[in-house]
């Protein structure tokens, strides 16, 4: 294979290796704004410089770019949900480049081309969802923002806030969660040739299962919001909802069955475990479980620990049988029981209602099993 724009390593362990792998080509940052301007329109001229450029780099480069636009955006039109409309776009971008670049560079491999197919259809999902609930409508944005620079309260702080985390922290997240997969574009490199495994079999059909998990999840809450919305609008249960939601649910306010009755949060749970399960994958066939290409799925993880909790006190505030909902339910593993974990006297009569719908569900899966 002719000399590309990639590292030559000694051993499996360094296809995780910062320092072997990336590293090296950072000084290609030097000459790619440039090399990239003398390119031009030329579809010819740019794909030397896309081929002769480290596919890393390259995306970081992409990602710079995008971070840049998204807080001139966000300042100008005071809307700082640019990166939201962006999520569940960028990392299977990403993903595609990786794959593009290894097949147009005459590296062949089934693992990169599976993982940049499993991307797009993560992505599809999670943007026609984010479509449906109407976040690319003009000057929408993600409620959650607002809380924020409330308690911020400070223009200037929160400028520095939104370059800073909005703009560049979760650009460059998103461009990391998809370290897993330039590892792999290495490792077909430096290998003579790639044999699909079970475990990669194993790795692939768990994402497609997670992604199933995942769709139903937003199905059953897109379900009962839709129905709630009606309910509020016409104070009657719609006909096609009626065998699903009672009128005590739809006045609850928030969906508490199905496998919303196992967890708050089903939807978040496989959104993380889609890219646990890539990092993981990646570690298992490097044998390197702790190395720069988890950063990205830790920053993931966190990011969601840390917008749980805010939408669940908004939550808390606007429904008054949410806390109990909390008590009975987890966050985002399920728990073994239904009992309370803790529970004041004065509302009890309202968490005996949610125990009474999530106890019947779990009882009800129980025995369909």
């Amino acid at each position: 294979m002719a000399s590309l724009p990639l590292p030559r390593v000694d051993s499996v362990a360094d296809y995780t290796s910062f320092k072997l792998t990336v590293q090296p080509f950072l000084e290609q940052l030097q000459w790619l704004p440039a090399s990239l301007r003398e390119a031009g329109l030329n579809l010819n001229n740019l794909k030397e410089v896309y081929l002769a450029t480290n596919p890393m780099v390259f995306a970081f480069t992409l990602c710079s770019v995008l971070a840049c636009g998204f807080f001139a955006a966000a300042e100008f039109n005071r809307n700082f949900s640019q990166v939201d409309r962006f999520w569940s776009i960028l990392p299977a971008v990403y993903n595609v480049h990786f794959a593009l670049w290894a097949r147009m560079s005459g590296i062949q491999t089934q693992t990169i081309f599976t993982i940049a197919v499993l991307s797009v259809l993560w992505s599809a999902r999670l943007t026609f969802n984010y479509w449906r609930k109407g976040g690319y409508k003009i000057g929408s944005e993600d409620y959650r923002w607002e809380i924020v620079r409330s308690q911020v309260n400070n223009t200037f702080l929160f400028t520095i806030f939104d370059f800073t985390f909005i703009a560049v922290a979760q650009s460059l997240l998103l461009l990391l969660i998809t370290a897993p997969t330039y590892a792999f574009v290495v490792a077909a490199y430096n290998q003579s040739s790639e044999v699909f495994t079970p475990a990669d079999l194993f790795f692939s059909r768990s994402t497609i299962f997670i992604l199933i998990v995942e769709f139903f999840a937003d199905q059953q809450q897109w379900d009962f919001q839709t129905a709630k919305h009606e309910y509020q609008k016409t104070a009657r249960i719609p006909e096609r909802y009626k065998d699903k939601f009672t009128q005590e649910d739809l006045e609850r306010g928030f969906v508490v069955s199905g496998l919303w009755s196992w967890s708050r949060h089903p939807n978040f749970v496989c959104e993380q475990l889609v890219w646990l399960t890539l990092y993981l994958w990646a570690a298992f066939r490097t044998g390197t479980y702790f190395s720069w290409i988890g950063l990205g799925v830790v920053g993931y993880v966190l990011i969601f620990q840390g917008s749980t909790r805010l939408t669940e006190s908004i939550s808390a505030k606007k429904y008054p049988e949410y806390r109990e909902y909390q008590a009975r339910v987890g966050r985002f593993i399920p728990r073994l029981s239904v009992e309370p974990k803790k529970i004041k006297p004065a509302a009890k009569k309202a968490a005996a209602k949610i125990d009474e719908v999530v106890g019947t569900e779990k009882a009800e899966d129980k025995k369909s099993k």
